[in-house]
């Protein structure tokens, strides 16, 4: 059964642009939570970016009616999360990148294959998949979308933040955003503080205290 839930606003534009300007590795380290998907899932062209609000979809192997159903249910600046069961086929190209793109989807996370790189690439719709395959699926099953699920090892809720840069994917709760933020700008200025004294010379031993 599908349940048609559209994503929670409780994350802001604004908390999403200072998250994207931090960057996934900067934002996982700051969490101090286990948010980061499963590192196999890669962007399918180099320079792709994303972040947004999730919404969750769930397919059965091989078969991508769930993907056309979302896509009649999504906000401006959602994300499309989804569990195709590491699958490798074509669950998503260009057709489906197109009509996302008009209806304002940020991006697309896919724990399975996608296809039609270049033409995604031209587009500049930015995805990150477990692989690349050129199989066909299936429309048969309406799968989930907008339901809770765990995506790449991670659990996802309906308005959760996403962020995926070169470094991988980070998918924070809603309610950690705060928070995270906060950590994030502290811990980029520990780090500035820090790069100016490596260039003069101090080394790393000294400035993390890893000296026994």
């Amino acid at each position: 059964m599908t349940a048609l839930v559209a994503s929670s606003p409780a994350v802001t534009d604004d908390q999403l642009r200072e998250l994207a300007a931090f960057g996934t590795s900067t934002i996982y380290e700051a969490s101090g939570l286990d948010c980061a998907l499963d590192p196999a899932l890669r962007p399918i062209y180099t320079g792709a970016r994303l972040v947004g609000r999730a919404l969750p979809v769930r397919t059965h192997p091989a078969d991508n009616l769930p993907l056309h159903l979302a896509l009649e249910h999504v906000r401006p600046g959602d994300v499309l999360v989804v569990d195709g069961r590491e699958e490798l086929c074509g669950y998503w190209g260009e057709v489906l990148a197109v009509a996302a793109q008009a209806r304002g989807v940020a991006g697309l996370v896919m724990d399975g294959g996608v296809r039609d790189i270049l033409e995604q690439q031209q587009l500049g719709f930015p995805v990150f998949s477990r692989g690349i395959c050129m199989r066909r699926t299936g429309k048969n099953f309406p799968g989930i979308v907008g339901e809770a699920i765990t995506v790449a090892g991670v659990h996802v809720q309906p308005g959760d933040a996403v962020v995926a840069d070169a470094d991988g994917i980070v998918v924070l709760p809603a309610e950690a955003v705060g928070s995270t933020l906060v950590a994030s700008r502290a811990r980029i200025e520990k780090e500035a503080a820090f790069m100016e004294r490596l260039r003069g010379g101090e080394l790393t031993l000294d400035l993390y205290g890893f000296r026994r």
